[in-house]
């Protein structure tokens, strides 16, 4: 069992007094990560995009997808079948352990760390966050890198409300930023 897995086992009894809630099946709880990145300009250059896919395989711990455009878009110069994007959906075990990275590692190297801004959340329980380049996570090399690129992380939660969803976060861990940002 990874380490933040056997904490969220730990915390579950605060959880659900926190969130008001009786039944135990009902505790809020990670259902998935989801880590993308939009391809921009650099789609049109498979050996970029496929650079961007590899690091993301590596960050996340499993193969990423290449997304393609389902429709021509000419005002964002976007073809239909061409890569527009990649992305990798964490769950169980991945999940845990990518989460337990992020939290424990990867921000904490980031240069003027403040937290994660507090207005991340959609007014359905879930989380998102981006990050302006990869090379914060111990797995990059920085020399296999062709072009440093952001992702965006979502986090889903299993909840339908942002403040059980805050509070699930913040007793993982998760370094919200102070204040109200």
């Amino acid at each position: 069992m990874s380490r933040m897995k056997q904490k969220y086992n730990d915390i579950v009894p605060a959880l659900r007094e926190a969130c008001g809630v009786e039944n135990a099946m009902q505790t809020p709880k990670l259902e998935k990560i989801v880590i993308s990145v939009g391809a921009g300009e650099e789609g049109k250059d498979a050996k970029l995009i496929q650079n961007m896919a590899d690091t993301i395989s590596l960050i996340a711990g499993q193969k990423a997808i290449i997304t393609n455009a389902k429709k021509s878009v000419a005002g964002f110069k976007a073809r239909e079948g061409a890569p527009s994007g990649i992305k990798v959906t964490l769950r169980g075990t991945n999940m845990y352990t990518f989460f337990d990275k992020l939290i424990s590692i990867a921000l904490p190297r980031v240069k003027d760390f403040r937290g994660v801004p507090r207005r991340g959340f959609d007014g359905r329980g879930n989380y998102n966050f981006g990050l302006q380049e990869q090379l914060m996570f111990p797995e990059v090399v920085y020399d296999n890198i062709i072009k440093t690129h952001g992702m965006n992380i979502t986090i889903i939660t299993s909840t339908e409300d942002d403040k059980q969803a805050f509070t699930l976060l913040e007793k993982l861990g998760m370094p919200f930023a102070k204040g109200r940002n």
